[in-house]
């Protein structure tokens, strides 16, 4: 199978960019990836771009004036998992040899919206469950965790035990909305969202941010050239009524295709950015990755295996919890962060001796299936 590179990446600062627009904070992103990879527009061949919320044809209104030629353009949405689904079209392209040489980026600018919660469905109250009845996606991962604990017989301090963690690892990301550490004390007292997540459980909403990467089957001249090993993308199937919603289906399938795909398996892997939106997801990725056995997530944490220093380091940059989550740029900020550290380049929070990185993402919440959407990445030198 052919080659495929990550030639070069870039992210904006997550957070608040007031005065900053859509375009603007994306073209940040491009350019600096351009740049990283030694590209000029001129290279290339098609450009994808993911977005959730900004509305049509963003991607041709974000590169009209950076001296692309008539290239195309592709307007990628699919929920939190818009970026990554967006890498995984344009290696589809490249493996059919349509292109040589792409630019992906995401970009999301939820500081818009007014706030509160996001909608699991905008366009469908008359048909799904969950958008006739108001569910929002944090009281979707609180009937989780309340399982988990109930299951698992765990304590509401190993949910906030993921936040402490993320956030330590996020002080040490320029990049992140959040760069101060908590305790677990601090986690259980801030206000409740859902029963059991308390507000520091919970992914920063108003966060604005993007992020960019460029592809190539040409490998680079670089002494720890990073392939895209697998690039899984699928969707969430029907479930019966006695579903387990501590199983997170989506994402084991998602990856045990990617690992068949790449010929590796869990223990190969180094280091995870990994979509933990609510600190019960990350526990339930843990298992359905393969990093724990089923029933071993909390003692996989406790085991300090997930903590920088670790075995297996999970969301060294703060993740979702600590970066924040602008949906579009999210999957694409995940496989830049995992580039930096394949190639030694992640400064102060740098997984030492980083040869293989996975990249996990879901998105979208239906009735009656574990999501829409769920992707997983391998990445290797």
């Amino acid at each position: 199978m052919q080659n495929i590179y990550m030639t070069g990446g870039a992210m904006t600062a997550f957070g608040r960019h007031p005065g900053v627009l859509a375009p603007e904070l994306a073209q940040q992103a491009i350019l600096k990836a351009m740049d990283d990879a030694g590209v000029a527009p001129g290279d290339i061949q098609a450009v994808y771009c993911a977005n959730v919320l900004g509305g049509m044809i963003l991607g041709q209104l974000i590169v009209r004036d950076l001296g692309f030629k008539g290239i195309p353009v592709y307007n990628v949405e699919n929920a939190c998992a818009s970026g990554a689904t967006g890498v995984h079209l344009a290696r589809h392209a490249m493996l059919a040899g349509q292109y040589d040489t792409v630019l992906v980026f995401g970009i999301e600018q939820l500081t818009t919206l007014g706030g509160g919660t996001i909608p699991m469905q905008r366009n469908d109250h008359k048909t799904d469950l969950y958008a006739r009845a108001g569910m929002v996606l944090p009281a979707v991962y609180a009937m989780r965790g309340t399982r988990f604990l109930h299951e698992r017989d765990a304590k509401p301090a190993d949910l906030a035990a993921v936040a402490v963690k993320n956030r330590r690892h996020g002080t040490l990301n320029e990049f992140a909305q959040q760069r101060t550490e908590t305790t677990v004390e601090e986690v259980l007292a801030s206000r409740m969202i859902a029963d059991p997540l308390t507000l520091l459980q919970c992914c920063p909403s108003q966060v604005d941010g993007a992020a960019a990467v460029v592809l190539s089957t040409r490998r680079p001249d670089q002494a720890r050239a990073v392939k895209v090993l697998s690039s899984v993308v699928v969707s969430g199937i029907r479930e019966e009524a006695d579903d387990d919603i501590l199983d997170a289906e989506i994402t084991a399938r998602a990856a045990r295709q990617a690992y068949e795909q790449a010929g590796l398996g869990p223990d190969d892997v180094d280091v995870v950015e990994l979509h933990d939106a609510f600190t019960i997801a990350e526990l339930l990725y843990y298992e359905a990755l393969g990093l724990a056995p089923r029933g071993d997530a909390v003692a996989l944490l406790k085991s300090g295996a997930t903590r920088l220093g670790g075995r297996v380091p999970v969301n060294p940059s703060g993740g979702l919890l600590a970066k924040g989550h602008p949906l579009g740029a999210t999957g694409v900020a995940q496989m830049v962060e995992v580039m930096w550290h394949l190639q030694g380049r992640a400064g102060a929070r740098q997984v030492e001796g980083a040869k293989v990185g996975l990249t996990q993402c879901t998105g979208g919440g239906i009735a009656g299936v574990d999501h829409a959407a769920s992707s997983v990445h391998l990445l290797g030198v």
